[in-house]
């Protein structure tokens, strides 16, 4: 179900993006914590993620907003942003915890047992350091795919290449995330980087 379409948008900016705002603000701030790993900045960075979406959607005919992707064209933006970030700043450094940023905690009472919790972030951890193994080109595109959810044709417009292209990265960043978990935990050496 649509919240909020691109034909919302087109004929009432003004009044649709907040609702635009709210729901997919998850999506945005977790492009974002995924590159910046402090929740602080990946705060920082989805607000002009969206600040720099509403400037643009304000200068856009009403037909351009009507055709737009939405979920793909705001990870465009934030990923955007993220790049021009770490160049002008230089890279982030590993926090030690990357699954305390996580987010969503769940409420089901088994589930908050503290051996639960540290098994949860045991294995974010230990999935992290894997993926980190992949390059950047098809872990972004993993991640984009099958952490955030993103469908074949939000990846590419998010990515900004065909989708073709982005299905490739995808299962070439699975394959190499396969082998660094077989080589980590089965003793399989296949290769890792392609």
């Amino acid at each position: 179900m649509c919240i909020v379409c691109p034909a919302d948008l087109a004929r009432d900016l003004e009044g649709s993006f907040a609702t635009l705002v709210a729901h997919h603000q998850d999506l945005v701030y977790g492009v974002a914590l995924r590159w910046t790993r402090r929740p602080a900045d990946a705060e920082d960075l989805a607000q002009d993620a969206f600040l720099r979406a509403y400037r643009a959607l304000r200068g856009y005919t009403p037909e351009r907003i009507a055709a737009l992707h939405t979920r793909g064209w705001l990870v465009r933006i934030v990923l955007n942003l993220a790049h021009n970030r770490a160049r002008d700043t230089g890279p982030v450094p590993e926090r030690l915890d990357p699954a305390a940023d996580a987010g969503h905690e769940p409420a089901d009472a088994e589930r908050e047992r503290p051996d639960a919790v540290a098994e949860r972030r045991a294995a974010a951890r230990e999935w992290s350091a894997l993926l980190a193994e992949v390059p950047p080109r098809y872990r972004t595109a993993v991640e984009l795919r099958h952490v955030e959810g993103l469908d074949y044709r939000e990846l590419s417009e998010a990515l900004g290449r065909p989708i073709n292209t982005v299905k490739s990265d995808v299962h070439r960043g699975v394959r190499m995330l396969r082998a660094a978990y077989d080589a980590a935990y089965t003793g399989d050496e296949r290769e890792v980087a392609g």
